[in-house]
């Protein structure tokens, strides 16, 4: 390569970046929403709701295994007990994909009505953002 190829490259590569940096600086910052999920999840009336029919099922499916404990053979129980652990595992997979669409849907409306670039988990914020979670409780009631 002669000397004035290497020269050409470098200057292209030189005004190919500046360009690039300048349109990335030129774009205006995005500004970060964050929510405290944890918050959502323990004062939200629907959620609250939901966490109480789990816990009822819970208590009932217990109940219904501790009665037939007796009459059972060990195998039977151990499949009777497999069934309801299995049957309060779909309740509550359905119940968490029922909050996981509804709390996207509102992430999605607030962030769109405070033109925000993004939203994240309050947990993984050490400082600035702007916090939403109120928005998202409002909206979820």
């Amino acid at each position: 390569m002669n000397k004035w190829t290497r020269w050409s490259a470098l200057l292209l590569t030189v005004v190919f970046a500046a360009v690039l940096l300048t349109g990335c600086a030129a774009e205006k910052p995005s500004t970060i929403g964050i929510v405290d999920m944890q918050k959502v999840m323990t004062e939200n009336p629907k959620i609250k709701q939901m966490q109480e029919q789990l816990n009822a099922k819970a208590k009932e499916l217990t109940e219904n295994l501790e009665k037939e404990r007796a009459t059972l053979k060990p195998e039977e129980f151990q499949q009777k007990e497999q069934a309801a652990y299995a049957e309060f595992m779909k309740m509550k997979q359905e119940f968490e994909a029922q909050i996981e669409t509804q709390t996207k849907k509102v992430l999605e409306e607030v962030a769109k009505e405070k033109k925000l670039g993004a939203v994240i988990y309050k947990n993984g914020m050490a400082w600035g953002g702007v916090d939403v979670t109120e928005e998202v409780l409002k909206k979820l009631q």
